[in-house]
């Protein structure tokens, strides 16, 4: 348990991570598919950067962000068939890590960063009409029909794919 605890705590780390390199250094409009349609509309594409250097030292951190992605996935699914994990427990592994990832992301990333703080439209001010005037992110049906539905589903059918193979 105390494996999981520290997995989850590395994803959300990644998470953030890959979040502020592509909205601070790498600043590709690409990546903000998750937006608001309005929000979308409005972004003004970055051709210069905003510092010489920045989309090399963003780039760099999506990287590692993403092994660190993946090193949580390969040492949950390792640990689980060192352990002769059951189903159930590789159930309860990957949803705390997923539901734990999604609570993290809807308080801290929509409400603090882009709603509180406007982290995202410190760097890209176009869009702070469109979040003028909202309580709370933007996705609050998506965000919970990830965390209620689509991650308990996925976690499922991922620890029903470990239990196969362990």
């Amino acid at each position: 348990m105390l494996l999981t605890i520290f997995l989850t705590i590395v994803f959300c780390a990644a998470i953030t991570l890959m979040l502020f390199s592509a909205v601070a250094f790498i600043q590709n409009e690409k990546f903000f598919s998750s937006a608001p349609r309005e929000a979308q509309k409005v972004i003004i594409p970055r051709e210069k950067e905003l510092f010489y250097g920045a989309r090399t030292i963003g780039w760099t951190l999506m990287v590692f962000s993403i092994l660190m992605i993946l090193g949580v996935g390969v040492i949950s699914i390792w640990d689980g068939f060192r352990s002769g994990f059951t189903f159930t427990q590789f159930f309860v592994r990957f949803v705390l890590i997923f539901t734990v990832y999604k609570i993290y992301d809807m308080i801290c990333f929509d409400y603090f960063l882009l709603m509180k703080y406007k982290f995202f439209q410190y760097y890209f001010p176009e869009v702070d009409s469109v979040y003028s005037g909202r309580k709370y992110g933007y996705n609050i049906k998506r965000q919970l029909l990830k965390l209620l539905v689509i991650f308990p589903a996925a976690s499922a059918l991922a620890a029903w794919i470990c239990t196969l193979f362990g």
